[in-house]
């Protein structure tokens, strides 16, 4: 099986420098839509979708090789090596920003640097440590995403955008929500919300901008805060951007960041 073919591996543009974009959990490739055009004339754009979501095979689908990050980062750093891509600007959303953090932790030589768009290393509140949410809390949102993946997508798609004059976008998402995979959609939910990723922040050497949305309910502030912290050779950029997805309800304010960094 072709890596190319396995995540659904799209290229625009020319440029002389790679652009890699990762999209969230529930969502694919088509989210960068609106932050793509900016970059594609000096940029050669490389998007894929991870295994489950959008237009992947989902015959590549394997429990123990996507229980956990790690897998995901494989599949990552199986594309960079496929496009022979090296110092390349890695754009990540959510899940994704992890996923990059940890394929450049394995493989520095691959990437120039990263942004990384409402991370989170941690969800669950663990001593001072504050991730926004309780066990009890992940533990429900993971039972009620089990029992009836729909009625969650349906619920948690307007949370998650927090976008109510543009409810065109939280529609969008629960669509996206909706062609994803259910049984794949679970496993990757409990890989990410359960998932504890603190300790590999010092370890990233390349250079990283963080990009704090200022009302997240997914990622809070003091997440992003926390990792710039943690990362050594980080810059933080608190957005007026409200939601989880500011490349989609606020692409203008991302793209002069992103600009601003590379």
């Amino acid at each position: 099986m072709s890596v190319l073919k396995r995540n659904n591996v799209s290229i625009i543009g020319n440029g002389p420098k790679t652009m890699v974009f990762a999209h969230g959990y529930g969502c694919d490739q088509n989210v960068w839509r609106f932050i793509t055009p900016a970059f594609s004339s000096q940029y050669r754009i490389v998007l894929f979708d991870h295994v489950g979501a959008g237009n992947s095979d989902l015959a590549q689908h394997n429990a123990q090789r996507y229980g956990s990050l790690q897998g995901y980062a494989e599949d990552l750093l199986d594309i960079l090596d496929e496009l022979d891509i090296r110092q390349t600007i890695y754009v990540g959303h959510s899940v994704s920003a992890m996923i990059g953090i940890l394929a450049a932790i394995r493989a520095p030589e691959r990437f120039d640097r990263l942004v990384l768009v409402g991370p989170s290393p941690c969800y669950i509140n663990d001593g001072d440590y504050i991730g926004g949410f309780t066990r009890a809390d992940i533990d429900e949102l993971l039972e009620v995403l089990s029992a009836n993946y729909l009625g969650w997508s349906s619920s948690m798609a307007p949370v998650i955008m927090n976008q109510p004059d543009q409810p065109e976008l939280a529609d969008e998402l629960y669509n996206s929500f909706c062609r994803t995979n259910p049984e794949i959609a679970r496993q990757f939910a409990r890989v990410t919300f359960l998932g504890d990723n603190r300790a590999d922040l010092p370890r990233l050497t390349r250079p990283s901008l963080i990009l704090q949305c200022s009302d997240d309910a997914i990622a809070p502030v003091v997440v992003g805060d926390y990792m710039h912290r943690q990362m050594p050779n980080s810059t933080l950029v608190r957005m007026q951007a409200v939601g989880h997805c500011p490349h989609m309800s606020a692409p203008q304010e991302t793209i002069a960041a992103i600009r601003a960094f590379v």
